[in-house]
C-alpha cells in the first residue's frame, strides 16, 4: 500500500489553512487552534517546510510564518518531498540510483518502474496548493483535472 505519513497529511492541512489568506502571517499556536493539529506537530511541520523553503518566517513579537510562494506555485510534490524525501515507489526509483536491491544487475523492469515513478511524480507536481484549496471550498468531492501532457514530461 502506498501511503503518506500523517505528518505530510497534516502539512497539507496547515498549508491549506495558510493559503486562505496568502499574505497572512501565522503563529504556530494560531495554526494549531485553527486546524486542530497538535501544537508540537505544527511546530515540527513548520520547521520542515521552512527548511524546504516552502515557508518563510519573520522573528519577533509580530513575527510568524507565511507561504514563500503563491498557492498556485506550491505543488503537492514539493510538500511531500519536504516531509517524506524523494518520491520513489520502489528502491530503484530514487533519482540518485543508489541501488540497494540485490537484483539490480539482472533486473529488466527497473526502467518501467522509473517511468511509473516519473508519471506519479508528474501528477503530484501538477496539483498545487491552490487546487487543494478549491476542493476544500467546494466541500463536496470533485475531480481534479490533470492535463495528460503533464504526465509525460
Amino acid at each position: 500500500m502506498l501511503r503518506l505519513s500523517k505528518l505530510t497529511d497534516y502539512a497539507i492541512v496547515v498549508l491549506t489553512y495558510m493559503a486562505k489568506n496568502q499574505d497572512g502571517l501565522y503563529s504556530a499556536i494560531e495554526i494549531a487552534k485553527a486546524t486542530g493539529v497538535a501544537p508540537p506537530t505544527v511546530s515540527k511541520i513548520l520547521k520542515e517546510l521552512l527548511k524546504a523553503k516552502v515557508l518563510i518566517s519573520t522573528r519577533g513579537a509580530k513575527g510568524g510564518y507565511r507561504l514563500a510562494k503563491t498557492a498556485e506555485k506550491i505543488t503537492v510534490a514539493s510538500v511531500i518531498g519536504a516531509l517524506e524525501g524523494p518520491i520513489a515507489l520502489t528502491e530503484c526509483s530514487v533519482s540518485n540510483h543508489n541501488h540497494s536491491c540485490e537484483q539490480v544487475s539482472g533486473c529488466e523492469i527497473g526502467g518501467v518502474w522509473g517511468l511509473i515513478n516519473q508519471t506519479v511524480f508528474n501528477a503530484l507536481e501538477a496539483i498545487t496548493l491552490a487546487d487543494m484549496l478549491v476542493s476544500v471550498n467546494r466541500r463536496s468531492p470533485q475531480e481534479i483535472n490533470i492535463p495528460i501532457s503533464s504526465l509525460y514530461r
